[in-house]
């Protein structure tokens, strides 16, 4: 009778009801949120003040989170307070890129483009191959009307990332400018930008925008040489003798 209840406790196993807990395989336990992954949600919810009070007891000597707490006072519009710990991530480490970007963002924001041009470069010679402030000097050489600097950054940032004009700010520890003031000129140095680069249909998108801000010199779209391979395509035609919409 035993050996008759042993195998059938063999094949009750083997039909697939639960094995003796000591043939189980143990899974690992979850890992624990840690604060910093705390701070780091609250970000990505857009919680910025929730974030600053989980950051600020995790700051000691850590450059990564003094560089997260000045992304989110910087959310918050406190461009001061960011700053302030912009420049303590550099101090703990001079090498920081992504922090003196940031810093390069706020005198951006104060409209200190020379400044802030300096600090983009600084950056790339951290990183030269970082997309983001290639986008970032661009952007502000194009504020100094510089446009011929823009645009060479502006063709950098999108041989090393294709994307790089189409991301939006997260919740990283690297912000990316998107304000300007002349955006039908802006416009057209990004149609500029795309056509070079043989993307024709983001060329044509932001060929509509350039005229639907108001772009007046029309004929730089035919008379540019970086324009040439668009002209026989319809849709480029279509713009080109539509009467735009000034939006």
């Amino acid at each position: 009778a035993v050996g008759a209840l042993a195998a059938g406790q063999e094949t009750t196993v083997a039909r697939g009801s639960v094995p003796p807990a000591e043939t189980r395989a143990v899974e690992p336990p979850a890992k624990p949120v840690t604060p910093e992954v705390r701070g780091d949600i609250f970000m990505a919810r857009k919680m910025y003040r929730e974030a600053i009070e989980i950051y600020k007891p995790l700051l000691l000597k850590s450059p990564i989170i003094h560089n997260k707490v000045g992304i989110a006072y910087h959310q918050t519009g406190d461009l001061e307070s960011a700053r302030r710990y912009y420049e303590r991530a550099i101090r703990l480490d001079s090498k920081y890129a992504e922090a003196i970007n940031n810093l390069g963002t706020i005198h951006y924001a104060r409209k200190s483009y020379r400044r802030a041009v300096s600090q983009y470069q600084k950056a790339l010679r951290l990183t030269p191959n970082s997309a983001s402030i290639h986008s970032n000097l661009g952007t502000a050489y194009f504020a100094r009307r510089n446009y011929r600097e823009a645009s060479a950054a502006y063709q950098r940032a999108l041989e090393l990332d294709p994307e790089v004009f189409e991301h939006r700010n997260s919740a990283g520890v690297l912000l990316q400018e998107r304000t300007v003031e002349e955006r039908a000129k802006f416009y057209f140095y990004m149609a500029k930008t795309y056509a070079k680069a043989g993307v024709q249909e983001r060329a044509l998108i932001y060929i509509r925008k350039a005229l639907e801000e108001g772009f007046k010199e029309k004929t730089r779209f035919v008379e540019d040489a970086d324009f040439a391979s668009l002209q026989e395509l319809p849709e480029f035609k279509d713009l080109m003798t539509r009467q735009t919409r000034v939006l």
